[in-house]
């Protein structure tokens, strides 16, 4: 997998949801893993891969999850201080055996929902790339449609402005401000643009594959599959 991250085609990004931090919940949970194998799949991703991107799941309040459980999740948030945390919260599913287990009370998944979420906000894990020269790949408008989105080598989102030269491409940037899950790139003057792919890339809305066939090309395949079948 290491091999993999580190081919310059790929991105240094791998999703790993862990679900808890505690080995008693992830064993109601019937997960096949410990925290243990957690960290030390991405420990060894973090040594062989620079400056990875990990990304993981937790759920709060799974089926007797108890205090000292939930701390064992804080504590390896902040160990590890993920960029990019999905927090939900366990609701039981009618007929599955979780939804059997005796459930942690509605406002207490709430409360440990939320006190998880506080402490995600509580860091910026892109503050220290201000001032780092990036090459990103532009490949859609912002939801706003204020910037055009990239993504540097390790699928961190970097907006740049839209200016439809960079659509597709690959543009040198220098990033000059960072908020919690995106920085800002200014593209470098002098840098030359370049498309890694070998087809253009798609317009908004478009899909891939044949968008038109006229009439003469749709009676020479049709004449031709029809041949195939009488003989």
């Amino acid at each position: 997998m290491s091999k993999i991250l580190n081919h310059p085609r790929v991105y240094a990004f791998l999703h790993i949801p862990v679900q808890s931090g505690s080995d008693g919940v992830l064993m109601d949970m019937k997960r096949e893993y410990c925290v243990g194998d957690f960290k030390r799949v991405v420990d060894f991703l973090k040594e062989n891969v620079s400056g990875i991107t990990i990304a993981t799941d937790i759920i709060c309040g799974f089926p007797g999850e108890t205090d000292e459980d939930f701390q064992e999740t804080i504590k390896l948030v902040e160990e590890y201080r993920f960029p990019s945390l999905f927090i939900n919260q366990f609701y039981p599913r009618p007929g599955t055996p979780a939804a059997k287990i005796n459930q942690v009370p509605a406002q207490l998944k709430k409360q440990r929902t939320k006190e998880l979420s506080q402490l995600f906000h509580s860091y910026n894990p892109y503050d220290h790339k201000v001032g780092e020269r990036q090459n990103v790949l532009v490949t859609e408008e912002s939801f706003d449609s204020k910037f055009y989105v990239a993504h540097n080598r390790f699928y961190e989102q970097v907006l740049v402005p839209k200016n439809p030269e960079f659509m597709g491409k690959m543009v040198e940037v220098d990033i000059y401000e960072a908020g919690k899950h995106f920085m800002k790139g200014q593209p470098v003057s002098d840098a030359n643009m370049y498309t890694p792919s070998i087809t253009r890339p798609l317009a908004k809305g478009q899909v891939s594959g044949l968008t038109e066939v006229s009439k003469r090309d749709f009676l020479l395949y049709y004449t031709s599959k029809t041949a195939a079948v009488q003989a």
